[in-house]
């Protein structure tokens, strides 16, 4: 409960930090001003300079990525994308027919999303129309929800462009 409470106080005050900040970094020392000085244009409101709207999840054949990286400028390392895959064997193995909370993952570079025998996906990705090529993988792996919205996958993704094309890396060749 201690912990919980001091969780909760971290967060409150960051929460607090950041709404006191005014979100920018124009708060340097107040500029001289004249008489004949000509109003600065008002800020652009939070509407305007706010992330564009969603836009739903990328196209099927769509393997851009958010942070911009190219899986094609990458070389995985397989023995590396091991090491990171140790934190997806909560629910995936790589071994075939096995399936824990996720789906077996021997074999999925090439197969068609949602399906693996014996394994009970959501709609969203049964008939998400995909097809696990290394690029798709790599965005994917980037941030699933986007990919695929309403996946059961609860993992966050992995940011690090390099730590994605290791664990493709290990996927195409486990042994």
């Amino acid at each position: 409960m201690v912990r919980f409470k001091a969780l909760a106080g971290v967060v409150a005050l960051s929460a607090l930090a950041a709404a006191c900040s005014g979100g920018g970094s124009e708060q340097s020392a107040p500029a001289e001003t004249t008489e004949t000085a000509t109003p600065e244009p008002a800020p652009e409101t939070a509407e305007a300079s706010a992330a564009p709207a969603d836009t739903g999840p990328p196209a099927v054949d769509n393997v851009e990525t958010l942070d911009g990286v190219e899986y094609a400028s990458l070389t995985g390392d397989a023995a590396a994308g091991k090491m990171v895959f140790a934190q997806c064997r909560t629910c995936h193995v790589t071994d075939p027919g096995v399936n824990r909370t996720g789906p077996s993952m021997a074999g999925i570079v090439g197969r068609e999303a949602g399906t693996v025998e014996g394994f009970n996906y959501t709609d969203a990705n049964k008939n998400s129309g995909i097809t696990w090529t290394e690029e798709k993988m790599f965005q994917y792996l980037e941030n699933p929800q986007r990919v695929i919205p309403k996946t059961k996958m609860i993992f966050a993704g992995l940011p690090d462009a390099q730590k994605r094309a290791d664990v493709i890396a290990y996927l195409k060749d486990p042994s």
